[in-house]
This record gives structure tokens, sequence and C-alpha cells, in this order.
């Protein structure tokens, strides 16, 4: 969690903020971590972030064309060195908020907040810190979205499922929450309206800015019928990868490839996780000459830190238990012998 001399300084530099840019990840954590500060600030703009490893130059473009004044960068763990110089040409403050360790050398000038490395470290889901700052509640469904979407059950669960009862589970366990209620059938939808064409993308957006709680997207009307649609698409999809994914499950691991038009293997990866907890469960997208990895299960980021010195041309990170990756596909095989050998 923040201290609370850091609240106190996110909360002044955002005051400071007239027309903040909002670059979040491309999650549920990073989208209503974004909603949360906007509805908080009542201004701001907001786009998601989908260069991996690191927040890349290119989007620093649309600090002009959206005519910013800041940045907000959120759930991000790394961000280019390009990207920082070209917001120290023009004076442009950054803000950043994240719950992951970075491999960033975050330069002095940045405002960068991040629980891991307080004293009492903690990897806290960016959408909690940001409700430390908001303190609204008004949306602290918001806040429970971002943070099962994470596997991260906060202590104030317990107030949401007093106010909302028929909307949550009896459980300690995150995922349960995520997949066995409505409350996280509202995560899944924004998970996958994320994946939608950017136009209805912002058209999400805007109907977050406005939204008064979590049953204005769970019944579905005129206003948000096209995330409830491209919801119907993914879940389908999802569930036919899913299908095939479980034959091949092996003693102690769970390799599953796949390619097509939509990368959704964090959502393949965080289920079949859930379905064999016991089991490394990794996930790869491929796409061209390249592999998008998405890894779950005990130790899987000193698996990937292991792959990376003996491999080398990886990039990734993540957190102990949950980790994403991008390699060559020629080295997806050497990858799989170094996951066997150390699960």
């Amino acid at each position: 969690m923040l201290t609370g001399i850091q609240i106190k300084k996110i909360r002044v530099r955002l005051s400071d903020f007239s027309n903040p840019l909002f670059l979040f990840d491309n999650d549920a954590d990073g989208l209503c971590s974004f909603i949360l500060l906007q509805r908080y600030l009542g201004r701001g703009k907001g786009v998601p972030i989908k260069s991996f490893p690191a927040l890349s130059v290119d989007y620093f473009r649309r600090v002009l064309e959206l005519d910013c004044d800041s940045i907000v960068i959120l759930d991000k763990p790394n961000v280019s060195e390009e990207f920082f110089a070209a917001a120290r040409e023009v004076n442009v403050p950054i803000v950043w908020i994240d719950h992951h360790k970075t491999e960033t050398k975050v330069p002095e000038y940045i405002d960068y907040f991040n629980p891991v490395y307080n004293k009492k470290s903690l990897s806290t889901p960016t959408t909690v810190l940001c409700y430390q700052v908001c303190e609204e509640k008004k949306d602290l469904w918001l806040m429970i979205v971002g943070a099962i979407s994470d596997r991260f059950l906060p202590k104030e669960y317990k107030d949401f499922f007093k106010e909302y009862p028929e909307l949550g589970v009896k459980s300690k366990d995150p995922f349960d929450v995520f997949y066995k209620s409505e409350i996280g059938k509202v995560a899944r939808i924004l998970n996958a309206g994320l994946k939608d064409r950017i136009s209805n993308v912002v058209v999400m957006m805007k109907f977050l800015m406005k939204v008064r709680g979590p049953y204005d997207v769970l019944n579905e009307d005129n206003k948000n019928s096209l995330m409830h649609k491209r919801f119907n698409v993914i879940e389908k999809k999802k569930d036919r990868l899913i299908l095939k994914a479980k034959d091949c499950v092996e003693e102690k691991v769970l390799f599953f490839e796949y390619a097509g038009d939509t990368s959704m293997s964090s959502d393949l990866s965080n289920e079949l996780n859930y379905l064999y907890p016991d089991k490394i469960v990794v996930v790869i997208y491929i796409s061209g000459t390249k592999a998008n990895v998405s890894a779950r299960g005990k130790n899987v980021r000193k698996i990937l830190e292991k792959a990376i010195l003996e491999i080398g041309d990886i990039r990734g990170g993540g957190h102990e238990m949950a980790v994403g990756a991008q390699m060559n596909l020629s080295d997806i095989d050497k990858f799989k012998e170094i996951v066997k050998r150390m699960a």
C-alpha cells in the first residue's frame, strides 16, 4: 500500500494538472486505475498501452494530439528512455504509479510511486493504490473489479459484499470472485472490451467515466451494447481455446500454443491456472516469428529469469507467480526445456 505521505503527494501533483494524459496498462487493473483517477479529478484523457514490455516513445505523440499538459502512467512496469527524453524536452511533468518491480532507471525528475519499494513491500494492484488516492466510496466497486482482475482480494471486499451481496461470493480466493460472481463478470466484460477496436474502447471509457454503479455495466442497454457484444465474442473464443488447452495437461506443466486475430494469453493463462493450480501453465500466442508468452504458477518469475540468462533474447517480467514475455519463435523449445527442468 502507499504511505500517507505518498498519497498526499499524488493528490497535490494531480491537482496541478489541467488536462493530464493517463497512459494505462491494457487490462482491467490499468483501466480501472484510470477511471478512478479521472472520475476523482473530473478531467483528463485516457489511452491504453499496448507496447510490450515497455511504454514506447510512440505514445508521446498523444500528448500533443490531445493537448495534454501532463502525463500519468498507470500499472506499467517499464518505460523507455526515449519516452522520458521526449517529455523532458518539452517540460511535461510525469507521475508514475505502479506495483511491479521495474527494470527502468527512473529519472529523479519523475514522481514515481510503487509500494514494492516501500519499507513494507507489497505488490498491491494499481487500482487499489488509486482508490487510496481517491477515497470515493461510490467507486469501491471499480476498485474491486480491478483488484480481482489482478488476483488480489482487498480487505474492502467485505464492505462491497455487504452493499452488493447478490454480486459477490463468499470466498477468500480472488479468482473465485472473478470467475463465479457477477462483479467478476463486470471485470471480464471490461477485459474483453479492451480487446475491441480503438473507437469502441474510447466509447467504453467515456461510458465508465459517467457510470453510476456495477448494474449499469451488467444490464445491457444501448449505452453498453458494444461492450456486451465484444464480451460474448471473446468468451466464446476463450471457451473454445480452454477446451483445447485441457488436452495439453502434463504431469507438472501445461503448454498451450495458439494463433489467430485476437491475443488473450493473459486471460487463458489465468483461467487455466485457476483450473490447474498445481501446475506451471504456459500459454504461447504465435504471431509471425515472435511468440508472446503468459505463464502462471509457482516461481514462474524465477523460471523466466533463468530463461533470460540461458537464451538471452527474451523481454518480459512480472510477479512471482505471473509473468509475461516475448521471444523468438525459434527459442520456444529451449524455453519449454527450462520450464520442465525447473517445474
